[in-house]
């Protein structure tokens, strides 16, 4: 019984670990590309926080610095809860 029990935990800690893994990696893709984004924000922190939050939603991030949220239709289109864009 007790082989059984540690069998299924060592199962379970394998799996999580991989789950971990590839969460970590849309985390690393969000950073980059978040980073390249608010490189010349005022408010990086804020800016990071924001786009972090898009991307993760989205799974994209317009290129450069400012505009071009046409090349991401749902981060264009996600709004505060005042009506603005939510996203830098």
């Amino acid at each position: 019984m007790k082989l059984g029990f540690a069998t299924f935990l060592l199962v379970c800690l394998l799996l999580s670990s991989s789950v971990f893994e590839v969460t970590m990696a849309g985390s690393s893709f969000c950073d980059s590309k978040c980073g390249v984004r608010c490189s010349k924000a005022g408010y990086q922190e804020r800016c990071l926080k924001y786009c972090g939050i898009c991307c993760e939603k989205c799974h994209c991030v317009p290129s450069g610095t400012y505009g071009n949220k046409d090349e991401c239709p749902c981060y264009r289109d996600l709004k505060n809860s005042k009506g603005n864009p939510k996203c830098p």
